[in-house]
């Protein structure tokens, strides 16, 4: 593998961020500066384009990288053969579009859509604390949203939606996402208090062996830790909130290289 073969693009859609970098598949490293800027309030699938296509021109100025690179693109909702089926923090435009059409045409290259949680999963299992665990791992991205990702040994089971799972009458993270904890004024602790009744409901479908904390409340582990509860072990993203530009680089990498 020479080092050119070792780069991706990683590009990560949430709704509230739109975040990319050039990445070293084999180490997980940034090559170029992460990019980043807020997603669209209206963020219609042409709001949303522009945005990617500002961000991407952004990590080339700092590291020009040749067509023929892999571009992954993780995005918030359900992707089945690239095309978006839901689009819980983006507008409903997107459902029923090809996001690998879509995100390629703006960018002029071949571009391979997948979940947003899943993309930081593959991250985490391939090199960061999911690396060489057995057994089921959940990975819960905690952000706008909460995103999933379930893995059986090693293995991703893909489009998993636990972030929806009915919690008092209400999709579990219109109450728990980092969002709504600031909306509510929780402190951490009555928010852990309250993630903790919600991760006893995934464990009692799931009884996963490892449970990884990603997105924006994975930076601040310490505030909380002490306050929740799993049966299975709980600990941080190792790449925090950046796993998932890392996994859809990885992800994309991965298909080229099958092709």
């Amino acid at each position: 593998m020479t080092a050119d073969d070792r780069l991706a693009l990683g590009i990560d859609v949430g709704g509230t961020g739109v975040k990319a970098a050039l990445v070293d598949v084999r180490s997980g490293d940034l090559v170029s500066r992460r990019v980043r800027l807020n997603t669209p309030k209206v963020s219609t699938p042409e709001a949303v384009l522009k945005t990617i296509a500002k961000v991407v021109k952004s990590v080339a100025e700092d590291h020009p990288f040749d067509p023929s690179v892999p571009v992954g693109c993780g995005l918030p909702g359900v992707v089945k053969d690239g095309r978006m089926l839901t689009a819980a923090n983006l507008e409903k435009g997107w459902v029923g579009l090809s996001a690998d059409d879509l995100v390629g045409s703006a960018l002029g290259r071949r571009v391979h859509a997948l979940n947003d949680a899943d993309a930081a999963g593959v991250a985490e299992m391939r090199i960061g604390a999911g690396r060489d665990v057995r057994g089921t791992v959940l990975m819960l991205t905690v952000g706008t949203g909460i995103g999933s990702g379930l893995f059986r040994n090693g293995r991703l089971v893909p489009n998993t939606e636990f972030g929806h799972l009915e919690l008092n009458g209400r999709d579990a993270e219109t109450r728990l996402s980092g969002v709504a904890r600031e909306r509510r004024g929780l402190r951490w602790k009555a928010w852990a208090v309250e993630f903790s009744v919600y991760l006893e409901r995934v464990e009692a479908y799931l009884w996963p062996d490892l449970i990884i904390l990603g997105g924006g409340v994975s930076k601040v582990i310490d505030k909380y830790r002490r306050y929740l509860k799993s049966r299975a072990p709980i600990v941080a993203a190792h790449y925090l909130n950046t796993s998932g530009i890392i996994g859809a680089a990885m992800y994309a990498a991965e298909i080229a290289e099958d092709d």
